[in-house]
Order: C-alpha cells, then structure tokens, then sequence
C-alpha cells in the first residue's frame, strides 16, 4: 500500500480548527503539516472543503454477539461503525447468553480480537445473582459495570436494594444503569 497526502484538510479538534495536508503510511498518520511536498510514489488525494476529525468513541452499542447474530455480529457492526467515523466501541452485555460471568467477558474480547475493525470494550452485566463475579472483575477488564433497573432486559435485571448497594460498592469500574420503571 503506497503512502497517503490528504491535503488542503481542514483539521477541526475541540477548540482547534485549522488547514493542514496529513501524509498516512501504513495506515498511520505520520505527519500532520501546513505544507507536506508530494513524492511521485505517493497516492494523493485534495480534500479541499472536506473536515478531518478524530475518531469517535461508542460508548453503548448493542451489536448481538452471541445469540442474536441474524441482527449483527462484530464484524459487521465494528465495519458499519468504522465507515461512520466510530473508531472506539464499548458493547452492552445483553446478549445471548448475557455476558454475566467472567469466562462469558473473555469469550467476547476473544471474538472482537479475531473480528472486530475497530478498538473494543464490553460492559460486565451485574444480576441480582452475579455478585462473587463482579467482586472478581477487575477494572482492566470490562469499560464498565452495567445495571439494568428495569424488566426489559429479562434476567439482567437488579430489583434487590442490597444487591445494587453492593454492585455499587464493589465495582471495580464506572457503573453504568439502564433505568426505566416497569409497569407490573
């Protein structure tokens, strides 16, 4: 793959906007400048009126793997968010089966490494009979620890007090909750 020059972009990040050409070598920026000269062996391409922004981060997908794959799988919805800019995704736990354990946790990271096209991270479910696996995760291990508050989720939800006093007291990570109130 020879080297990429984007220029004349317009570079917009936070409170920065500004033009400049970036050169790409396998498949990495190596430089971002006002002026990058061209080399004949390069392949360059004017994206004069085009923004360059940093990757976006998803922070709450739901891409159905295991289980549910005739919706989605990894590979497919880690495409799909690539080609929208979606460079980083962290994946809701309700799945088939439910990522509730930490074996179910190193099934997912296994599946993404083998799959995915973007960086990954899955949320670790907490149940209402899931404790000692949370109390055993640690936060290098999930983005987060995900808590549904509401009977849309099935078996995920948490409807115990004691049990969420203590998910919340034993997370090793941010907790994430899901709520909603259910009509019985």
């Amino acid at each position: 793959m020879k080297p990429l020059l984007l220029t004349n972009a317009l570079i917009i990040n936070e409170d920065l906007r500004y033009p400049a050409d970036i050169l790409i070598d396998k498949g990495r920026i190596q430089k971002i400048a006002s002026l990058i000269p061209s080399r004949t062996e390069w392949q360059v391409i004017d994206v004069r009126g085009k923004w360059v922004i940093p990757g976006m981060i998803d922070d709450q997908v739901h891409f159905r793997e295991p289980g549910l794959t005739h919706k989605g799988t990894i590979a497919s919805e880690s495409a799909a968010a690539v080609m929208g800019g979606i460079t980083s995704f962290m994946e809701m736990p309700n799945v088939t089966p439910p990522t509730t354990t930490l074996q179910a946790l190193r099934e997912k990271f296994q599946r993404a490494s083998h799959s995915s096209l973007a960086n990954y991270s899955f949320y670790f479910g907490a149940t209402n009979d899931n404790l000692d696996e949370l109390k055993a995760l640690t936060a290098s291990q999930a983005c987060g620890v995900k808590v549904f508050m509401g009977a849309s989720t099935g078996n995920m939800l948490v409807d115990d007090e004691q049990i969420l006093e203590s998910i919340f007291a034993n997370a090793p990570c941010l907790v994430a909750t899901h709520c909603e109130h259910t009509r019985q």
